[in-house]
């Protein structure tokens, strides 16, 4: 890791670094409590189904959904326009993050801006 270019005077204190850790995760979890509030019941099911959690990292929020098992990860692909709907009441800079069961594939990464509707997806 590159020292910083400050003087450490000018550097944060570790008590502020800390401090500010803490109010991120707590901004998390208030987030994550929000956003389950403003989905619909079969909406909370789904997301029951998986874990999930929020992060903020460089000021960007990401929703992040571990599927435990493919069922739960084709219903959750298929609701990720409505997570984004959903997620832009929250952030602007916002992203989704979808794991598939472990050893089943890599992880999506998405931002909201770049969801693909259902009537937007190209027919095969």
């Amino acid at each position: 890791m590159t020292q910083p270019c400050l003087h450490p005077d000018d550097l944060p204190s570790p008590q502020t670094i800390k401090l500010s850790e803490i109010l991120f995760r707590q901004l998390e979890e208030v987030t994550k409590k929000s956003f389950f509030l403003t989905c619909d019941k079969m909406t909370r099911i789904l997301l029951a189904s998986c874990h999930w959690y929020f992060q903020i990292n460089s000021g960007v929020l990401t929703l992040i959904l571990i599927c435990n098992n493919m069922a739960s990860y084709r219903q959750i692909m298929k609701t990720v326009p409505q997570f984004a709907d959903k997620l832009k009441q929250f952030s602007n800079r916002a992203k989704i993050t979808v794991s598939s069961p472990v050893d089943k594939g890599i992880p999506w990464v998405l931002s909201i801006d770049n969801v693909l509707y259902e009537g937007d997806l190209p027919s095969t």
